[in-house]
């Protein structure tokens, strides 16, 4: 059963290919995938599967194939929205939608998933137990498409759930792994400093917002340095300072925009009751008003273990020729949200390299040059094809 389905898989590689370039000339941003929900669901029209659209806070899709005889329930998870990035590369399938761009490879996730569970479909009377397909929305935007997909209870019966990831870091035909936690989790804050303007000439007249988000950058470097133990990964970010005005003139407001990256929970509050601490301190200080939004976005990912080991001993066992090597990578600062599914049930999420032919030094993910080598779309299938086998095939 399993050569029958590695077969069928290589016999539709193009088939692949062209979904890819067609998604990737036609993305759409993170809760606006309309068409791109339409496109997935037309394909599994006519098909012997049950269709959920609408799952979740968005367009996600859950596609159940009922095997034919007793056993686990599989989740397999791909994602579908692309990111608000103006196409730079010169591929003849480049984006029509101006500023936006599939620069993280999920439409390679889609197409890869869509062959994959039509092949799987095809073969259900020889699965042994029930696979859900998930295609998830919004990915990118928090708080994303994942939790609340968990949250909706179509995935409640699931035993275990894999989902993996296109990374041009890596060379096509390897595939990394990694145990325990193994992406950061991520916090979104904001800091809105209201002071008082005035003249240039006069600032014993006015509280100058801009000096109090200057003292507000350099602060929360010390958090990192200073406040978490040595031993603990964390990030601190300011990404934007909006603080745009007349060279002459003490600007009343500014606007903070930045993000937070741990690894663990204890992390995280450190972190955030430090940062609260400090803006409390701004207000005294300078005697200004600060409003502080602090949103925690997506959790660390952590990967079962168990499930990872198993995992890779059939990856490292498949004596597949697309997959040349299997090796474990760093914990990773990114962010996913896929690690909402494995907070709750036991799974594991892994990377594809795609390092396009005859580049040394490929765009990464979220470049607007990013660009795969598409053959990894068939290590995407064939991958997880040999780990569906061992799960579901007798």
């Amino acid at each position: 059963m399993k050569q029958r389905l590695l077969s069928m898989l290589e016999d539709r590689k193009e088939e692949m290919i062209q979904i890819r370039r067609h998604l990737h000339e036609n993305p759409e941003l993170s809760f606006k995938e309309e068409k791109t929900a339409q496109f997935i669901e037309d394909f599994y029209n006519g098909k012997d599967v049950e269709i959920q659209t609408n799952v979740g806070n968005g367009y996600g899709i859950i596609v159940t194939i009922r095997g034919g005889k007793a056993g686990k329930t599989i989740g397999l998870r791909a994602d579908f929205d692309a990111l608000p990035i103006q196409e730079e590369t010169d591929v003849p399938f480049k984006s029509k939608n101006p500023g936006v761009m599939h620069a993280c490879g999920h439409d390679g996730h889609t197409a890869y998933m869509l062959v994959l569970a039509d092949c799987l479909i095809q073969m259900k009377d020889s699965i042994s137990g029930t696979i859900k397909i998930i295609h998830q929305h919004a990915e990118e935007t928090p708080p994303g498409g994942a939790k609340s997909i968990v949250e909706s209870g179509v995935l409640d019966d699931l035993d275990v759930v894999f989902g993996t990831h296109l990374m041009p870091a890596l060379p096509t035909g390897a595939i990394g792994y990694r145990g325990g936690f193994s992406m950061a989790g991520r916090t979104y804050f904001k800091l809105v400093i209201n002071g008082k303007g005035g003249h240039g000439s006069s600032p014993h007249q006015s509280n100058d917002s801009i000096v109090a988000g200057a003292y507000f950058v350099t602060a929360i470097q010390t958090i990192v340095s200073r406040r978490l133990n040595p031993f603990e990964m964390g990030v601190v970010t300011i990404g934007s300072f909006d603080g745009k005005g007349s060279f002459n003139v003490i600007k009343d407001s500014v606007e903070l925009e930045g993000d937070v990256r741990y690894m663990n929970e204890d992390t995280q509050k450190v972190i955030s009751d430090e940062i609260r601490r400090i803006t409390r301190g701004i207000e005294e200080e300078f005697g200004v008003e600060c409003e502080l939004t602090y949103v925690p976005d997506y959790p660390p990912l952590y990967n079962d273990p168990g499930v990872t080991a198993n995992v890779v001993s059939i990856l490292e066992q498949a004596g597949d020729p697309v997959i040349e090597t299997v090796k474990e990578i760093p914990i990773s600062s990114g962010s996913e949200d896929f690690a909402y599914y494995t907070q709750k049930i036991p799974g594991t999420f892994y990377i594809i390299g795609c390092q396009p032919k005859g580049v040394d030094k490929p765009y990464l993910n979220h470049h607007p040059k990013f660009d795969i080598d598409e053959d990894a779309l068939l290590v995407s299938a064939k991958s997880v094809a040999h780990v569906i086998c061992e799960y579901s095939f007798d």
